[in-house]
């Protein structure tokens, strides 16, 4: 018997995801008019289908179709959890998620949309809930958490079997503590966010939270009342 989400196939087969240089977001080419871009990572982007638009299918670069299998076994791990959408198959070189509604965190910012304080606390809890699973909650970062009715719901977790502290959500955790009142409800623009991204990327390791935050502060002209 034929799933509902394989009718969207023969659409997916046309476009083609392409990897970049320096953990740079993928590029796309030859998207349908049936298709619509809804997400764009380092190692795939996630369409949507106009026919089939309960799912999600996250599409991988020929280059990171490894990475498949390894998150599909991490959904399979997390099991049913209001913190993380459901991974219903995989295919060659694709997943098949459940669509999930809200603004990323990245896109709050950049339209003025207020973030409340439980999506912090929501994704703390995630984060319990992940390493009580036996995995390593990794890569949680603004792209990756929707506000879903003023709750969070994070939709990538394909880095929680590498181990380590990458730190992103401990400083963006404390970013949101110590300086989003200075943002709250107002627009960044889009370079800015970018700006900052790579920046961040570029320095985490060389670069304390401090002096990175000094930067950013001179960069969006905001001080702190």
């Amino acid at each position: 018997m034929k799933n509902n989400w394989e009718s969207a196939f023969p659409s997916l087969s046309q476009i083609m995801v392409y990897s970049n240089a320096n953990n740079e977001p993928v590029s796309i080419h030859s998207v349908p008019e049936d298709m619509k871009c809804i997400g764009i990572g380092t190692d795939a982007a996630v369409f949507q289908s106009v026919d089939e638009p309960l799912y999600a299918y996250k599409l991988y670069a020929s280059d990171k179709v490894s990475k498949l299998k390894v998150e599909q076994d991490i959904y399979r791990q997390l099991g049913d959890s209001i913190f993380f959408t459901k991974c219903y198959a995989s295919y060659d070189n694709l997943l098949v998620l459940r669509y999930e509604e809200g603004l990323t965190l990245f896109d709050c910012l950049l339209q003025g949309i207020h973030i409340p304080n439980q999506v912090v606390k929501d994704v703390d809890e995630a984060r319990e809930y992940v390493r009580g699973k036996g995995l390593n909650p990794r890569d949680i970062h603004l792209k990756n958490i929707l506000l879903q009715n003023g709750r969070a719901k994070i939709i990538d977790v394909s880095e929680y079997v590498q181990p380590g502290d990458d730190y992103r959500w401990k400083h963006l955790k404390r970013a949101y503590e110590e300086y989003y009142h200075l943002v709250d409800e107002k627009s960044i623009p889009f370079w800015v966010m970018e700006t900052v991204r790579k920046w961040y990327n570029q320095s985490k390791k060389t670069t304390s939270f401090e002096e990175f935050m000094k930067v950013v502060l001179k960069l969006t002209t905001f001080t702190k009342h």
